[in-house]
């Protein structure tokens, strides 16, 4: 795979893996007859849930963080994020004892805000469009001089979400296809990097909500499709592709399958009552593109038999999980 051209690469994601070995957990994979007996596949499930900061997004934060300089790590970190990113720049600055300044809209889920303050994040609040947030962070970066670490748009956090697919082949070899959520693209760009460099044949596909399909309607359309609203229980799966992410989504991904909210909801029962465990919409689209009629139905992927889905995070709002189990 020719991957010089993109913002990671094998030898940045093995590098990134090895800087964050002392600080991540090699996260377990799950599986269950039950579920497999659904699917007709065998599913292999990596729990991101069980990561620091319940989520993935500790991974590439924790590279990010740990690659500035001693100069570049006094003056900080900022970034603006409405969830799992915002509590896992918190949590890797913590550990490196530098501040981290975390721009949040108003409407972010209650429970991620907590993780923020929790692991010492300095919360600045904006309005809930983009361009708040932007300009907020912004703001913060002039005042403050810090370092900018953007959710996915950045090669740092891309190579970081990438050793997530050094890790999951490592533990289960025979992976024939990955499943992956897909928002702005960084978790989806850095493992299919990683894991097409270690298995060129390996299968990537993602799952998006089809109430904020922008990555599917780019991926059809050839070009970055941004919707002016998003209408989503998957509060993780909001955002658009960057510049850095929708080559690699562009050109190595090799399909999207979109999923309706209902769908989602019953991945999540499935997961809390067949798994176990307790995971929020965002992670549990990997299950529900799998069990869809899309996926089944689709003779190009009639030969996925060993099937690893990314539970990618656990940071669930329990208030919107009982209303939406209720309905």
């Amino acid at each position: 795979m020719e991957d010089k051209k993109y913002a990671s690469d094998i030898d940045s994601i093995t590098k990134a893996h090895a800087l964050i070995k002392p600080y991540v957990h090699v996260t377990p994979v799950l599986s269950s007859e039950t579920l497999n007996s659904i699917a007709g596949k065998s599913l292999f499930f990596k729990c991101e849930c069980f990561q620091k900061g319940g989520a993935f997004k500790f991974r590439g934060a924790s590279n990010a963080i740990f690659s500035l300089d001693e100069e570049q790590a006094a003056k900080g970190v900022v970034t603006h994020s409405s969830g799992n990113h915002a509590a896992a720049l918190a949590l890797a600055a913590k550990l490196r004892g530098i501040p981290a300044y975390i721009v949040i809209p108003k409407n972010a889920p209650k429970c991620k805000v907590e993780n923020v303050k929790r692991y010492g994040g300095q919360i600045i609040w904006s309005e809930a469009t983009m361009q708040s947030r932007e300009e907020t962070a912004n703001k913060v970066l002039h005042e403050t001089g810090a370092v900018l670490v953007h959710p996915y748009n950045d090669s740092r956090i891309i190579s970081g979400q990438g050793t997530l697919s050094l890790e999951f082949l490592d533990q289960v070899p025979q992976l024939d296809t990955l499943i992956v959520p897909i928002s702005g693209g960084g978790l989806i760009s850095g493992i299919t990097i990683g894991a097409k460099s270690m298995n060129p044949a390996i299968r990537v596909l993602a799952a998006e909500p089809k109430g904020a399909d922008d990555a599917a309607q780019s991926k059809a359309s050839g070009r970055i499709i941004m919707l002016p609203q998003t209408d989503t229980i998957a509060d993780g799966l909001r955002a658009s592709l960057g510049d850095l992410t929708w080559p690699v989504v562009r050109d190595l991904v090799d399909d999207i399958i979109t999923v309706d909210d209902k769908e989602i909801v019953e991945a999540m029962r499935y997961c809390y009552e067949v798994l176990k465990v307790a995971i929020e919409p965002s992670g549990a689209i990997g299950l529900a593109a799998v069990l869809s009629d899309k996926f089944k139905r689709n003779p190009a992927w009639k030969d996925s038999r060993n099937i690893g889905i990314v539970l990618s995070g656990g940071n669930v709002d329990l208030g919107v999980l009982w209303e939406s189990l209720n309905n």
